[in-house]
């Protein structure tokens, strides 16, 4: 669906589909997701496996080493059932079972990831990915600076949907500053609350180079599967055109800083 509307994929390390499926399901670019593990070696593996199927870019998770309080996983006792798998994880830790007194996903998040992931680890990820990699969870311009200095092509300001800290910046309102810090020396992408076109609009107005769009493409698989995909996206740049024509912009480079404004 996404490539139907020319659009990349970014298909997670904890995807319930394989990623050699998915590449070759689709007519589109597809990003990578990753996940550090604490064992390199099988980092590494899967970092060659994602490569080999034709992944375009890697997008490094740097803001969930650790699990943030999800409350509602705790009460339900979240878990993979019977029949769903994490097929691109590499050795054991496919499953994510039922764990006493707390969430599934906190628990194996506890045992497979590092929780000391540091710029040095990213440095390393750059040099053994062959691919360009993109360091997604940067809320700050010193932190982005830093990610490029560290070999990564380009940052997603993202706060992880607002599930990781609490009280933690709109990623609309990190943007700003981690543009300015940049200075165009790399690619800025931004996700969290992109419901429409007139959002898309403000974010590339802000700076960004593109925009990630989660929860309104489950919305639109949930219901329509592929197609419902291909409409949301479709519907997504139809509000863009519309927004852009409004705003006086008749090309993506005529989206300007001064086309907006902040209410005191």
């Amino acid at each position: 669906g996404a490539g139907r509307a020319g659009a990349a994929m970014v298909l997670s390390t904890l995807s319930n589909s394989p990623v050699e499926e998915v590449v070759a399901a689709s007519p589109g670019p597809v990003f990578f997701q990753l996940y550090v593990y604490k064992d390199r070696g099988r980092c590494k593996a899967l970092i060659d496996r994602v490569r080999a199927a034709g992944c375009k870019a890697l997008m490094v998770t740097v803001d969930a080493a650790i699990l943030g309080m999800r409350e509602r996983d705790v009460r339900n006792g979240f878990h993979l059932p019977p029949g769903l798998t994490m097929p691109n994880v590499e050795g054991r830790l496919t499953d994510v079972p039922q764990a006493q007194g707390t969430s599934g996903l906190a628990a194996w998040v506890a045992d497979a990831l590092d929780p000391s992931l540091g710029f040095a680890d990213l440095e390393w990820l750059a040099s053994v990915a062959g691919m360009p990699v993109l360091a997604k969870g940067v809320c700050r311009g010193d932190d982005a600076v830093a990610c490029l200095e560290h070999g990564a092509a380009g940052v997603v300001v993202s706060n992880h949907g607002g599930r990781q800290l609490d009280g933690g910046i709109a990623t609309l309102d990190a943007l700003p500053e981690v543009v300015a810090s940049m200075d165009g020396r790399g690619a800025v992408l931004m996700d969290g609350g992109v419901r429409s076109g007139v959002d898309v609009l403000i974010a590339l107005g802000l700076g960004a180079d593109a925009v990630l769009v989660g929860r309104p493409i489950l919305w639109g698989l949930t219901l329509g599967g592929a197609q419902g995909v291909f409409e949301v996206l479709e519907m997504l740049k139809g509000q863009l055109d519309e927004a852009m024509a409004l705003a006086g912009a008749p090309t993506v480079d005529a989206i300007t800083r001064d086309l907006v404004c902040r209410s005191q």
